[in-house]
């Protein structure tokens, strides 16, 4: 009996700390990634000065990067089935390491457009939300929704907490520094990524948090991952959900992301705003997304999160209709009033889109979700784009803050066209 005892008693407390501690270690991973793609647009500016390139070039590099970010995802979540999740997080942050740092040397746009549009964006996108499906799909059955929260919190703050350390460094020594800050800060992650992360938990003799052996079954997948990624899109693709799912996500990405993460900084600075400034009220959208976010988890786990999502849109629409009032060369408390709003709604999307894709596509909700996601960073990509030429063109941000005000109305009707008891896909069950 005594023999026994302890045995238990270890198995309750790998089963306890395990899925903590791999959850803790994709929050740091997705906080890093987030930073490091994020770095772009805090450099805007000094490219231009130093190499005369237009605002509508430098953002094609950055939607290059946002476009890779979301395609890469649903193939990075195959891998993640095929050779798991350690690995492919490992190598996804030294490839974040050398396009970051090679940056440093460059002096054609064609290496932008290599090195921060496509390495960078390939190693981010390794590491995007699709990440955070497999994590939460694999390690948790209870409070899935409050950690899906907490590590898209991670993800989206990551980039706005980390923008007022790269304008000040960009700023004071140059735009090579906060290069090399993203290099090495991708360098950290990797050791804390092999000995942390784990795939499964029978990897190491623990259960899912509040399941049992029965839902860690799954078996390994076989077959080349990027045949498997367009297996799943051809399947979901065939279905009315997909698409109202991909749509709203597409306008959540143009609205967040592509447009405010990538722009409000060269806008405010426009209007007078200094950009150390300007930086340090996104890091403070970075603050209260995280509170944002771990809410929207747990409303998820409690409410219809079709009806979650056209509330979020409704309001984040009706915010950026506003914000062209709000710009001006210093704070005011309407902006910070902004500021606090939009954190607490920029990516409160995450938790019931999430859920939804698990809910109608079962066990490869991930992949679905990578899908779902591509058409996020597509929409931030056309919004990076697009509001550089707005920019270019009319010489004011205005007509693009108006325009996604306009979309987020749209992605509330497509949020509330989603049939609540639509048929799972019995064919994608593994």
């Amino acid at each position: 009996m005594t023999d026994i005892e302890p045995a238990r008693t270890t198995a309750r407390t790998r089963t306890t700390w395990w899925p903590w501690a791999v959850a803790a270690t994709a929050f740091v991973a997705l906080m890093g990634a987030a930073g490091f793609r994020s770095a772009p647009g805090v450099l805007i500016a000094p490219l231009h000065d130093e190499f005369g390139w237009s605002t509508a070039t430098i953002s094609t590099a950055v939607s290059i990067n946002l476009v890779l970010y979301g395609v890469i995802s649903p193939f990075a979540a195959a891998l993640m089935e095929r050779f798991g999740m350690r690995r492919v997080v490992a190598w996804a942050l030294l490839l974040v390491a050398a396009g970051s740092g090679l940056t440093v040397f460059m002096t054609q746009v064609w290496q932008l457009m290599l090195l921060w549009g496509v390495l960078v964006g390939v190693g981010t996108g390794s590491m995007a939300l699709a990440f955070v499906a497999t994590v939460t799909g694999r390690w948790f059955v209870a409070r899935r929704g409050l950690v899906s929260g907490v590590l898209t919190a991670a993800q989206a703050a990551g980039g706005l907490v980390f923008l007022p350390l790269m304008a000040a460094l960009s700023e004071s020594i140059g735009w090579r520094a906060a290069s090399l800050l993203v290099a090495g800060g991708a360098l950290v992650v990797v050791p804390v990524v092999v000995l942390f992360l784990r795939d499964h938990p029978r990897d190491v003799g623990a259960v899912p948090h509040g399941g049992t052996d029965a839902a860690d079954e799954a078996p390994p997948a076989t077959g080349g991952a990027a045949r498997r990624a367009l297996s799943v899109l051809g399947e979901a693709a065939r279905t009315r959900t997909f698409w109202l799912l991909a749509g709203g996500f597409a306008i959540c990405g143009a609205t967040t992301v592509g447009l405010l993460g990538t722009h409000f900084v060269p806008a405010a600075h426009d209007h007078g705003m200094p950009m150390t400034t300007a930086a340090g009220l996104l890091a403070v959208v970075g603050v209260f997304d995280v509170v944002g976010t771990v809410l929207s988890g747990w409303l998820t786990d409690r409410w219809d999160p079709r009806r979650l999502l056209a509330v979020y849109y409704v309001l984040r629409g009706a915010s950026l209709l506003v914000l062209p009032l709000l710009l001006a060369p210093t704070t005011v408390p309407p902006m910070w009033a902004f500021i606090v709003f939009y954190g607490l709604d920029w990516v409160a999307t995450v938790p019931p889109t999430v859920a939804l894709c698990r809910e109608r596509f079962g066990a490869r909700g991930p992949i679905v979700f990578g899908w779902v996601f591509a058409s996020h960073q597509v929409g931030s990509a056309l919004a990076a784009f697009g509001a550089g030429v707005v920019r270019d063109t009319t010489g004011s941000y205005d007509g693009a803050w108006w325009g996604a005000g306009a979309l987020c109305a749209v992605a509330a009707v497509l949020s509330l066209a989603i049939t609540r008891n639509a048929a799972r896909m019995q064919s994608m069950a593994p």
